[in-house]
């Protein structure tokens, strides 16, 4: 299951640096995302790890590793938005 968000984050990654390629943004700011991304999948590792000790937790499939893998830590407030106010993750 990890190996599947390990992937997807991955692909994440590559699909924002080709937009950035592709729009000439600067590489400073690529490397801001893709830490951001980074921080964001161990974030998400992390909310799973002491979520499970409360009861809470994110699934990790493609969808969400994607999700956190392009957006970052946001990305993980966006999920659990939708996941406990709107009930559709």
């Amino acid at each position: 299951m990890i190996g599947t968000g390990i992937l997807s984050f991955m692909i994440g990654i590559i699909v924002l640096a080709f937009l950035v390629w592709l729009f000439g943004i600067s590489l400073k700011i690529l490397f801001r995302f893709i830490i951001n991304s980074i921080i964001g999948f161990a974030f998400l590792i992390i909310f799973n790890f002491f979520g499970a000790i409360i009861g809470i937790h994110l699934p990790i499939t493609i969808l969400t590793s994607f999700i956190v893998g392009v957006f970052g830590i946001p990305g993980i407030l966006i999920l659990i938005i939708l996941k406990y106010v709107f009930c559709l993750i």
